[in-house]
């Protein structure tokens, strides 16, 4: 997908009534600028240079697939909000010492699924999470029904190639939906 399609994509699943979208980029497209609402945010973000140029280009948050403390510095000193990724509980402990307490729990369901993230919440009470990795729509509202779930993330909204902004906006539509309702419109493709 090209920056622009990115880009387009988020604005489809804004739209759609998600509350925040995140641009799954490289580190050449993360310096690209963002020429749409606030609510996009830079990922997935390895390094703290890829974080600046992110945050350069006008990312809202940052989203990563793990925890580094030059990562966490880069997002920290630009006052840029940043979800680090976490599997278990010395990652945890980590992002508490850095003062953290809000995680991407990733990869959700290859980490022992629903299961595995109850037993970590139970000595981690004041953090809160936003699993993504094999969570699809089917089972997204069985983790947004966790206390300490916030957010769930999932590619099911926009599918891979050029996107259809008609489709992301649909499926948006229905994600925006999960948890609050339960007549949620269906996302079959």
């Amino acid at each position: 997908m090209t920056g622009a399609a990115t880009v387009g994509g988020g604005a489809a699943g804004s739209d759609g009534g998600m509350g925040a979208v995140w641009a799954v980029t490289t580190v050449a497209l993360a310096s690209r600028p963002i020429t749409t609402r606030d609510f996009i945010g830079g990922s997935p973000l390895a390094v703290a240079g890829a974080a600046r140029a992110s945050i350069d280009a006008g990312a809202g948050f940052l989203v990563s697939p793990g925890l580094t403390r030059p990562l966490v510095r880069a997002a920290v000193d630009n006052d840029v909000p940043i979800l680090p990724g976490v599997a278990n509980a010395s990652d945890i402990m980590c992002g508490l010492d850095m003062g953290l307490t809000h995680f991407k729990f990733f990869p959700a369901e290859a980490n022992g699924g629903i299961p595995a993230l109850k037993a970590l919440v139970a000595p981690f009470h004041q953090c809160r999470f936003c699993p993504t990795g094999g969570i699809g729509h089917e089972t997204a509202a069985a983790w947004l029904a966790l206390e300490a779930v916030l957010c769930v993330g999932g590619s099911w909204v926009v599918s891979a190639g050029q996107p259809d902004v008609e489709e992301i906006r649909r499926r948006a539509t229905a994600a925006a939906r999960l948890g609050t309702t339960s007549d949620e419109p269906s996302l079959k493709t």
